[in-house]
């Protein structure tokens, strides 16, 4: 019999996956092309190049080293990760950034799941509170409760999505260990501004003189690169010392399934030494040992490498305003690649299964705490998006949209 722990999260599976699964069903009795499936962040667009490139290369340089040279790709190392990947990292953020990083400060782990879930190990104690900003991604509920902690959601500003700092502040109490923060944010693609950020470090601050202890802000990065209209990439450590930084490649470089990120904690934040052997230490004990080795040594070298975000760009631009001239509620999205959209009716998942009939795969707002409003992944075909927006213009007429 499985673990009480367990079948509670076996009741609250995730919603996300387990569309995509049904996604990948209807297209093969549908056929793919006539399938619009928006559930799930897998990113369309290829690997640059020279990441494709850069693992040639390493594969050819440790087959020419042999036995006997110094190029491990496959073997274990330092629980961190290699010192070598480690300073790359340190150095590229501190060039983009201003940051004062050195390799001791960074810490590979196995994505942004991984690092987030070391944190938690490394932080949290049974019964610790992590605040989160709604709408949120939905498997922080499930990190934090690995470590028997509770999630409190802040209740966001409903016409803009950014978050209302009223309850934030109300929210936190003496049990708060951290708040996360996730900007671009999943699922609205909202950003929060230099300005909120700075509102968020000055209640963060008053509450730990107040309650005398830290209260970390857990920066989840794996959009950071993906703006538009303007926008530029934001580092958040420079807003409040305590700041500890999880990041991933798999939006920005397009590597998803190679489950390959970092974690950076900066010598201001406090029992910084503390923290990052604990992280250290979790990466092992939770039984991911290190990250993937290969993955390590090829990102290293693509660090000014990004992903193709003018496509991202046009595909948001096609479906935010074929679907606002449809007459559907939309919030424009300034990054990621996620399009937050009202249900024209306030169960959304019968909007959901409405547009199942039409075979548009989309993902209901209650999977990320707010019910109302539904996700459309747009990290998919030109052609995808293109060819479901009739679709869509039979899902308003007969909600009497158009």
């Amino acid at each position: 019999m499985v673990s009480k722990k367990i079948q509670k999260a076996l009741e609250g599976n995730s919603a996300i996956r387990a569309m995509f699964v049904e996604g990948m069903e209807m297209a093969e009795k549908y056929g793919a092309e006539n399938v619009y499936d928006f559930s799930l962040g897998n990113p369309a667009t290829p690997a640059p190049a020279a990441l494709n490139q850069s693992v040639r290369a390493l594969l050819d340089e440790a087959d020419a080293a042999g036995a006997e040279g110094s190029l491990r790709l496959h073997g274990y190392m330092e629980n961190a990760g290699y010192a070598d990947v480690r300073e790359a990292i340190a150095q590229n953020l501190n060039r983009r950034f201003g940051t004062s990083f050195a390799a001791r400060n960074i810490v590979m782990t196995v994505g942004a799941a991984g690092g987030l879930n070391i944190i938690f190990k490394t932080i949290l104690n049974p019964g610790d509170e992590v605040i989160v900003f709604a709408p949120f991604f939905g498997e922080y509920r499930q990190y934090a409760a690995n470590f028997d902690a509770e999630v409190v959601a802040v209740r966001p500003d409903l016409e803009t999505f950014q978050p209302d700092l009223e309850d934030f502040e109300a929210k936190l109490t003496e049990k708060t260990k951290a708040l996360i923060v996730n900007t671009p944010n999943n699922p609205t693609g909202v950003i929060y501004k230099p300005d909120t950020m700075r509102r968020i470090a000055a209640i963060l601050k008053k509450k730990e003189a107040e309650y005398g202890h830290a209260i970390y802000l857990i920066s989840d990065e794996p959009y950071r690169e993906l703006v538009y209209d303007g926008n530029t990439e934001d580092f958040l450590t420079k807003y409040y010392e305590d700041t500890i930084v999880g990041y991933s490649f798999s939006k920005s470089l397009s590597l998803p399934g190679e489950r390959i990120g970092y974690v950076a904690v900066p010598d201001e934040a406090e029992d910084s030494e503390n923290l990052l052997r604990g992280i250290e230490i979790s990466n092992r004990t939770l039984g991911f040992v290190n990250a993937p080795s290969l993955m390590q040594k090829a990102v290293a070298r693509c660090l000014d490498e990004k992903t193709d975000v003018a496509f991202y760009d046009e595909n948001r631009r096609l479906l935010y305003e074929g679907l606002t001239e449809l007459g559907f509620t939309c919030v424009k999205p300034e990054g990621a690649f996620y399009l937050w959209v009202k249900s024209p009716v306030k169960d959304e998942t019968v909007f959901v299964n409405e547009g199942k009939k039409l075979h548009i795969l989309m993902v209901p707002g209650s999977s990320f705490g707010c019910g109302g409003f539904v996700r459309l992944a747009y990290c998919v075909s030109h052609a995808t998006v293109k060819n479901a927006l009739p679709a869509f213009g039979k899902l308003a007429e007969s909600y009497g949209l158009r």
